[in-house]
């Protein structure tokens, strides 16, 4: 029996007057996702709880089968632990995006997409001007980058992701409480080393945008999770180009594989993460690929590159895992949160999911002729209803199936270990 879970994330939306009044999965072509839909079951999970700030922190421990209000203590925690930084009981850490700050305005979260190479150079400069400070920086992937404090326990303050932000105001959404001077201090110091560098000025020189600045949110302090495989009893890989997901994943006792051409952007190697998911389910029960590309093209607003991620996602990832798993496995298709076209922000109500397989609808699983290349090729060339009634995976369909409140049961019931989908 093995387990497939694939994530585009933030792949789910509201109705978009570009793209005629439908959302980017109405929108996309998705043969292999609505397959899934039609012939499994769909429905409605909550991944946020109430309360909890929607992101890809708190929606994805959810979905790995962890309750958020136990574990959750920040992003950037999370984060560190994929990147083998070890936090002491009084350390704390943020994520310190390196963005574009003009006239004031968020110009762009990402510095625009700044490569790796060019942030690291910037992030030694940083590390050489805050030297003589129990202040670390560690180089992430592109513009998402750390910062570490040691020894000096919780920095208590409210702060806002800048992807939420883009072309507002950044003076309305600086850290707040009690040590967000301390924070707005380092932002401020951050631009003063920033601005002079010659990495910045080869950027201005071919009309790229600058990284003036850091941006620092989603601190916390280090926690622990339970290991996947008492919880479950399955042995479990990710994919992914996101050191979050990967830092959750590794809490959790899971390995991580990578791929050299996955970029964490439009320009991931889809074909290559497919392969090596294939490749690993012969040596783990469950394997996870997440791609973030739907997310980042609602952070920028672009719907026609929302539609072609999530058909990529499709025809290169859903796709050939259903015309290869066998005849004994079971596949989930979820967004971890809604990413809005229309604000670039992320939203925290309950997301869709399809999920097919063994045991999991008339047409899927059990050695009948509903499991596999045959059944998909068949059921999607028809393009028959059946199984869960659903017309295909998007939002409205989902919204007719079941609901889950409790996020962390998507993952007990797709792994058997709840009685409503028991293998």
């Amino acid at each position: 029996m093995k387990f497939a879970v694939v994530i585009p994330d933030g792949c789910a939306d509201y109705p978009s007057e570009e793209l005629g009044g439908r959302t980017p999965l109405e929108a996309a072509e998705t043969p292999a996702m609505d397959e899934v839909a039609r012939s499994g079951l769909v429905g409605r999970v909550r991944t946020v709880p109430d309360g909890y700030t929607p992101g890809s922190d708190v929606a994805i421990m959810s979905v790995l089968g962890y309750a958020p209000q136990e574990h959750f203590t920040g992003r950037a925690p999370l984060e560190a632990a994929s990147m083998d930084i070890e936090l002491g009981e009084n350390d704390w850490a943020a994520r310190a995006n390196l963005v574009t700050v003009r006239d004031g305005r968020m110009a762009d979260y990402s510095a625009g997409h700044i490569s790796t190479p060019e942030a690291r150079r910037l992030v030694e400069s940083l590390n050489e001007a805050f030297s003589a400070e129990p202040i670390e920086f560690h180089a992430g992937n592109g513009y998402r980058n750390l910062l570490v404090r040691r020894g000096a326990g919780e920095v208590a303050a409210e702060t806002t992701p800048p992807h939420d932000i883009a072309g507002q105001p950044v003076e309305e959404h600086l850290p707040r409480g009690k040590d967000a001077e301390f924070l707005k201090g380092l932002m401020e110091r951050s631009s003063e080393v920033l601005a002079g560098h010659e990495v910045n000025a080869a950027r201005r020189s071919r009309d790229h945008p600058e990284a003036t600045q850091i941006w620092l949110w989603g601190g916390g302090k280090s926690t622990r999770l339970a290991p996947f495989r008492e919880k479950f009893g399955l042995s479990a890989a990710v994919i992914t180009a996101v050191d979050l997901v990967a830092g959750i994943c590794r809490l959790a006792g899971w390995e991580r594989i990578a791929v050299p051409g996955a970029t964490g952007y439009y320009d991931t190697d889809y074909d290559g993460k497919c392969a090596a998911a294939l490749e690993a389910l012969g040596k783990f029960d469950l394997v996870l690929v997440h791609v973030e590309a739907p997310d980042e093209a609602s952070h920028n607003r672009d719907a026609a590159e929302k539609v072609r991620a999530i058909e990529r996602v499709d025809r290169r990832i859903v796709a050939p895992l259903l015309e290869n798993l066998g005849d004994s496995f079971r596949l989930l298709v979820l967004s971890d949160h809604y990413t809005l076209l229309s604000s670039g922000a992320h939203h925290g109500e309950p997301v869709p999911f399809a999920a097919c397989g063994e045991g999991l609808g008339p047409s899927a699983g059990g050695g009948g002729s509903g499991s596999g290349a045959e059944a998909f090729s068949e059921s999607a060339a028809a393009g028959a209803v059946s199984g869960s009634g659903a017309k295909g995976f998007s939002e409205a369909d989902a919204a007719r199936g079941e609901f889950i409140e409790r996020g962390p049961e998507l993952m007990e019931r797709f792994t058997g270990k709840a009685k409503q989908w028991a293998l």
